[in-house]
């Protein structure tokens, strides 16, 4: 069967920069018709406008807070009638937070878990009445936090490990509908990375880059959005990937190897 997803319409949540930003590209350059959210009002219009460009009528762009239940209920409808339907959902929003167990600030545990678990929830299942009419995909977003230690990222992790769980639980129900539900793991040198790299000590960088590099098989270094995850977002909305559900796929050169 040939991978194509020409026709494919797909909501991609985190739309505004790094691989949010990739997939809408990507995407609505192989064919698909795609409506971006994000929070970030000016980054996103800026991308769905440059990949309008290139595919004129098929992308659209929403001012959306993923943690607000009443804004992706809009949404999602709004996107809806949009598309003629929906074909599968990429859950893309999330937020990182780093501090040592005990030092967390109340207000960013609140945000990582908003955004990260109640937003994806909440566009699941405002998407579930147009996926449940001829099924889908929905791809979820986890971290290789979630699925071992990392220094630093115990709640981020932990949010990200409720990914992944919600995950397995909505393949589970929802694969009656023929809708599958993949979590994908990146290892992406995204805009959250350089803040992540920014809120260190020169000393603390340099000792991280130096993991990094022994931890990571492949090249010693996070990959690239466009040519190293978008190739396999295109797959998972694909028809070609129409038998895998309730799976971690990895790409992140091997830097946690999942079991």
């Amino acid at each position: 069967m040939p991978i194509t997803i020409e026709g494919k319409r797909v909501i991609v949540t985190g739309g505004a920069s790094g691989i949010g930003a990739a997939a809408v590209h990507v995407l609505a350059a192989e064919g698909a018709k795609v409506c971006s959210f994000d929070v970030n009002a000016e980054g996103g219009r800026q991308v769905a406008e440059a990949a309008a460009a290139a595919a004129p009528g098929r992308v659209m762009f929403q001012h959306v807070d993923v943690s607000k239940r009443d804004q992706v209920d809009a949404a999602v409808e709004q996107a809806i009638g949009f598309l003629s339907g929906l074909d599968a959902v990429l859950n893309i929003a999330g937020v990182e937070r780093s501090a040592p167990l005990g030092a967390m600030h109340p207000e960013d545990l609140d945000l990582m878990f908003d955004v990260n678990v109640k937003g994806l929830i909440y566009t699941c299942e405002a998407a579930l009445p147009a996926l449940q009419l001829a099924g889908g995909s929905i791809v979820n977003f986890g971290s290789d936090a979630g699925l071992g230690a990392s220094p630093r990222l115990a709640h981020y992790g932990a949010s990200k490990g409720a990914v992944h769980a919600f995950t397995r639980q909505a393949a589970a129900e929802w694969g009656r509908y023929d809708i599958r539900v993949n979590t994908v793991i990146p290892a992406i040198w995204t805009p959250m990375y350089d803040a992540f790299r920014s809120r260190l000590s020169s000393e603390e960088l340099a000792a991280h880059d130096a993991m990094m590099a022994q931890r990571i098989p492949l090249r010693g270094r996070l990959g690239d959005a466009l040519t190293d995850i978008a190739p396999l977002l295109l797959f998972l909305v694909s028809d070609g990937a129409r038998f895998i559900t309730g799976q971690i796929i990895a790409a992140n050169g091997g830097i946690e190897m999942v079991r």
